[in-house]
């Protein structure tokens, strides 16, 4: 998968540091990954939650940061929607961002 924009993970784990080793575990897996469909993802990620068009929510670090994803499986491009704190991702709509 190519995963757009690895910049905007960076610049959370600068922020906070203690995400530095989940966020880069995930973009690895990511980018060393073929997702076809949402079956695929829950097959690695179960708690990821399965969210309508084509987003995705990973619990990163035991839950303490939630990443969002829209993915277009046909061309296998996964776009970081948004990465936060849980208190930060309450205040969202994780459909819409």
């Amino acid at each position: 998968m190519r995963v757009i924009a690895r910049k905007t993970l960076r610049e959370f784990w600068n922020i906070h540091p203690d995400s530095e080793g989940a966020l880069k575990a995930w973009f690895y897996e990511a980018v060393n990954s073929q997702w076809n469909s949402p079956a695929d993802i829950k097959k690695k990620y179960p708690h990821a939650s399965i969210l309508a068009d084509n987003r995705v929510v990973f619990n990163i670090k035991g839950n303490t940061y939630r990443l969002v994803v829209k993915i277009n499986y046909n061309y296998g491009q996964v776009f970081i929607r948004f990465i936060g704190t849980h208190a930060e991702y309450d205040k969202i709509d994780a459909t819409k961002i």
